[in-house]
């Protein structure tokens, strides 16, 4: 039997992906699904460069706006949410977009997860008393010992992070890095995968520069001071941590510059940008690359 076929639009940030996405859909009958761990949060809007309103109203995006920026949010439901979205789309007899720039979902999507053991409460009571006792670093240094790959991926002021990577090494013995090499349930459809981005890197550096000055004058500011208005809110949750959030928070509690703010943003954004591009190039199915330089040739390679 022929699988169901899917279409997923990768690439870095500031690439174009969320234009290109809406001239695919003014000609095809497709639903867009997001695959992007920022555009997720409720209220967090210009920083994330989300699809406004209006756009929107015209060309719906699928798992957008479905967190709060206080809850968490892992790849497994991601997953779970993704493929619901699919088979919806698919029994409507269109055509599944995939769009995002956010790769550990797109692997947990199309590769599946690795069997990770459930939580258990009394580890995590336990790494969290000696975290209180010795702080978040004594515990970082333990994740060092035994997960040194996760324990520089995550960050010492990653408590929710640091937490489960501990707890996994200490339910199975084996560590997170180790178990996450092992595949799970892949996807069963037919996927066809495409990569935008412009031919020059230069020109993706000026787009992310631009986009940046944009969100400042869009009222960025604004927006992370009604977040910071909020008790449960802190730099430690991953949606606070995200590009550009971080450095805004970071420059609203006075720790720097108006003018450093705007230079690690963007800084930020572009070393995520290289990452993304990282992971796409190492990635070990097939990719169409889309020169976004040029509009009309991609929507020919698409179809």
């Amino acid at each position: 039997m022929n699988k169901p076929k899917i279409i997923s639009l990768m690439g870095p940030t500031a690439s174009g992906k969320t234009a290109f996405a809406m001239a695919l859909a003014d000609k095809y009958p497709i639903d867009i699904i997001s695959v992007d761990s920022a555009l997720i949060y409720r209220g967090m809007d210009i920083g994330t460069a989300k699809p406004t309103q209006d756009e929107q109203k015209q060309y719906p995006h699928k798992l957008i706006d479905i967190c709060d920026p206080a809850q968490s949010y892992s790849a497994a439901n991601f997953r779970h949410d993704a493929i619901v979205e699919i088979e919806n789309s698919l029994k409507n007899g269109r055509i599944p977009l995939l769009v995002g720039g956010t790769m550990l979902y797109f692997k947990a999507l199309i590769e599946g997860l690795s069997p990770l053991p459930a939580a258990d409460s009394e580890i995590r009571q336990q790494i969290e008393e000696k975290a209180n006792r010795l702080g978040w670093q004594a515990i970082h240094e333990d994740l060092k010992k035994v997960d040194p790959v996760s324990a520089k991926r995550i960050h010492p002021n990653d408590p929710q992070r640091l937490n489960r990577a501990l707890e996994v090494y200490l339910i199975t013995g084996k560590s997170l890095t180790e178990l996450t090499e092992q595949s799970g349930e892949a996807l069963p459809y037919d996927i066809k995968q495409f990569a935008i981005m412009p031919q020059d890197r230069t020109e993706l550096h000026q787009r992310i520069e631009q986009r940046f000055l944009q969100m400042l004058d869009q009222g960025f500011e604004d927006e992370v001071k009604t977040l910071m208005q909020r008790s449960d809110l802190h730099l430690n949750l991953p949606s606070i941590r995200c590009v550009g959030y971080r450095q805004m928070w970071e420059y609203l509690t006075g720790d720097v510059s108006y003018d450093e703010m705007v230079f690690k943003g963007i800084c930020a954004t572009r070393q995520l940008a290289k990452r993304q591009i990282t992971w796409l190039r190492g990635w070990q199915q097939p990719i169409t690359w889309l020169n976004s330089d040029n509009s009309e040739t991609m929507l020919n390679q698409i179809f």
